[in-house]
């Protein structure tokens, strides 16, 4: 992967951004496409959405999602000793929680921090092994509740610490994957087209959504506001390459074996049939998914929106998925921007997208 893009996937996923809370991460995704795309706008649920231009009449109207929120905490009370309870934005799970370093996100700083709980040898014998949210607290270092108070609100977010490593095999983990690497996706196919400028055929709406942790709420609004024709949704999916991954419940999903190409009743047979096409043709690897309902992404809202949109899933295979350390493959994320390009380019206006 080349440096710069590299860059922008670390800064990507290292800046906080929960649920309702990420202007951190839009900035960078802003920042990133400034010389790339043609306008670049905001909208009222916080989405940002780089806009490339073409000179072709009546062209088909692309919107490229992937959802910058992540999964985090929210402070709720405030104990006596100066501790912070807190409830979760999106799919926590509390077993992660117990000693993982935070960040608590006040109006005017940012304080780091670390879950407690109650340490093992005093706990009860038939609380061992058990976690549950009403038993964990962040702690910040306050003193007491008076200190606490003068900084802390109550709605205040809180993330996990940055974390960005490389491991072996082009893998790296990181916090915030689902779905930053969905959102680099995105922004690297829009670099992709603009170096090819001259064959797209295609108006492009790449768009760094939000909220969709907490129902895809960002797409719903993109998709109502642009009208697309095509909507391809760029999200995680789970991996089974590991011990105790299930095939069964899942698929056999790998990574390093390129993006995942959804295909069932979210997904425009059609966009899965040049999908492969595209792939099989430019030797790009990649893998199926069976879809045979809702999946849970953007593509479910974006492909119900307005008059309906022809929509497509490619995912990034995912381990460990939300969880602060969840690792993708930098090939995967390549080839998932390359095959999303490919895909545009060899769209014109007058592409039948009626199955």
């Amino acid at each position: 992967m080349r440096k710069k893009s590299k860059d922008f996937l670390k800064d990507l996923v290292s800046k906080a951004s929960p649920s309702g809370f990420e202007q951190a991460a839009q900035q960078v995704f802003e920042k990133y496409l400034d010389r790339i795309a043609d306008e670049i706008y905001g909208d009222y649920t916080g989405n940002r959405i780089a806009l490339l231009k073409t000179k072709s009449k009546q062209p088909l109207k692309i919107l490229l999602a992937g959802h910058c929120d992540e999964i985090g905490l929210m402070a709720t009370t405030i104990e006596d000793t100066g501790q912070i309870r807190f409830t979760a934005i999106g799919g926590v799970d509390p077993a992660v929680l117990p000693g993982q370093f935070v960040l608590l996100h006040t109006k005017n700083k940012t304080l780091r921090g670390v879950v407690g709980r109650k340490a093992i040898h005093l706990l009860k014998l038939d609380e061992r092994g058990k976690v549950k949210k009403e038993q964990l607290w962040a702690d910040f270092g306050f003193e007491n509740k008076k200190a606490a108070e003068k900084i802390v609100r109550v709605g205040d977010p809180i993330s996990y610490a940055p974390n960005y490593e490389e491991l072996i095999g082009q893998n790296i983990v990181s916090k915030g994957c689902d779905d930053k690497v969905g959102v680099f996706v995105v922004a690297e196919a829009l670099r992709l087209v603009q170096e090819k400028k001259s064959n797209n055929k295609c108006e492009i709406y790449s768009v760094s959504t939000t909220m969709e942790e907490i129902g895809a709420r960002g797409a719903m609004t993109a998709a109502g506001g642009i009208e697309p024709d095509i909507g391809i949704a760029v999200d995680v999916t789970h991996s089974t390459d590991y011990p105790e991954g299930d095939k069964k419940l899942a698929g056999e999903v790998k990574l390093g074996k390129g993006p995942v190409i959804a295909r069932g009743a979210n997904i425009s047979p059609i966009l899965f049939d040049k999908l492969v096409e595209i792939a099989e043709k430019k030797k790009i690897p990649y893998q199926i998914e069976a879809a045979p309902k809702a999946t849970g992404t953007d593509a479910n809202t974006i492909q119900t929106s307005g008059r309906g949109v022809a929509t497509a899933l490619v995912s990034i295979p995912n381990r460990y998925m939300h969880t602060p350390s969840e690792v993708v493959n930098l090939k995967d994320l390549e080839n998932a921007a390359i095959l999303i390009a490919e895909l545009i380019l060899s769209l014109k206006p007058q592409t039948n997208l009626i199955p």
